[in-house]
Order: C-alpha cells, then structure tokens, then sequence
C-alpha cells in the first residue's frame, strides 16, 4: 500500500496532485503547527498584472502555537467574496471558468470556520474533478508519535503501508536506513512542471490547480502528470 501526505494546504500547486496520484492513500497532516507565510492558507493565481496571492485571514491570538486543524479564520474580514472575484476577474475568458464557476461559488458562499475544513474540502472536490480517486484521510484519526522522519515512518507503520513518497525536500530529513529496515521503501518525488496554454502573457509555473483547470480543463489530469514518474514506475523501483 503505497502511502502519501502532506499539510493541508490552500488552492495547492500542480505537484500535490501528481503526488497524491502515484498513492493509494493520502493523509492530511492537519496535526502539525501553523507555519505563517507557508502555504497552508495561500497560494497564487495568474492575472493581467501577473502573479498575486489569495490568502485566507487567520485568527492571530495564540496561532504560532495551534496545529493546523485548531486554526480559526478571521470572518471578520471578506476574504471569500474577494477571493470569488478575483478568480472572476482573473480567468472570466479562460476557456473552462464557466464549467467550474458554480464550484467555486458554491465554496466561497459557504461560511467557513477552521482552515482545515476548507482546504480538505477543497482538496476532495479538485481530486474529484481531476478524476484521482485517492482517498483523504485526516491524520487526527491516528496518534502518529515522533518528529520528521520518525514520525513518517510511525505514521507507515501504523497505516500499514509498504511504501511511502516524500517530497523531493524529504532527502533534507528521510532516514533511509530506519525505513529499510522496518521494511517500508522510501521514494522521492521531483516534479517536472508542466508547460500548458494560460492567459495573460508568458507562462508562469508553481501557480496554484486552479489556473490549470480554467485553462485547461478534461485535460488538466493528464497535463500534470505529464512527464513526471508513474504509479508503474515507482512500483519497478523508480523514485
């Protein structure tokens, strides 16, 4: 059982999806601390004047030392109703906005509590519209013990998995030689990002799924995996 996971993270990029697609589970590791100025409530879109970040308001008494699924949104500011135009704004002519729109719509009606819920809620519905039908499960299900690489490997242990992918950071960390011999193969992956047809300009990469879904549509699944390592691959070895 080939096992991944990863913070929940907001509007996440290109590569968590090809990630999650080589994996027959995937595992939100909501019960880490809030890292401020990461990706867990912000990623970036594309518009006329380039690059710009959408950001989800957190509440900031005590947030440095809340995990992730205990982290509370700041309501009092319209960060939703912003968001929902600037995605208007940015991609109104984009080939695919009007197949998509009702979505996005529907999520930023809805009044959201904890960062959490909405990043897995949203994380769920990409993979659903993606077509990667990997399971989600929160890692508060578990009592996962330990720090970085043993923490990795007591969360494999406990799933039950026989393989884990890291991202290509986890060389920084992964003891290989703990995995080996606990019988769990370690892989890295190295996302190759895609070139795809985009609006507004020369290409930028690392932006966040939604910028491919607009522009791409029933092909973004295959776009993103393009050229990375398959399910096949890594199961001979690769990775």
């Amino acid at each position: 059982m080939i096992l991944t996971a990863h913070q929940p993270v907001y509007l996440p990029w290109l590569g968590l999806f090809h990630k999650i697609a080589l994996a027959d589970m995937f595992i939100s590791f909501n019960q880490v601390q809030y890292q401020p100025k990461d990706w867990n409530n912000r990623n970036q879109i594309k518009t006329q004047q380039g690059p710009i970040w959408l950001s989800v308001p957190v509440l900031r008494k005590g947030y440095l030392e809340k995990t992730i699924s205990d982290l509370e949104i700041n309501n009092s500011e319209p960060w939703a109703r912003k968001h929902w135009k600037s995605l208007q704004v940015a991609y109104a002519k984009a080939p695919y906005f009007k197949r998509y729109a009702d979505y996005f719509q529907d999520i930023y009606a809805r009044r959201w509590e904890r960062l959490v819920d909405l990043n897995e809620t949203m994380l769920k519905g990409f993979l659903d519209i993606l077509g990667i039908p990997v399971p989600v499960r929160s890692a508060g299900e578990w009592q996962f013990q330990g720090e970085k690489s043993d923490l990795v490997l007591d969360m494999c242990r406990q799933v039950g998995a026989s393989d884990y992918i890291f991202g290509a950071m986890g060389r920084d960390y992964a003891d290989i030689a703990a995995f080996d011999a606990a019988g769990i193969k370690a892989h890295f992956q190295d996302y190759v990002h895609p070139v795809y047809p985009q609006l507004h300009g020369d290409f930028v990469s690392h932006l966040s799924i939604v910028d491919l879904l607009f522009n791409c549509g029933d092909e973004s699944r295959d776009i993103l995996l393009s050229g990375n390592l398959t399910r096949a691959d890594l199961l001979a070895g690769g990775g």
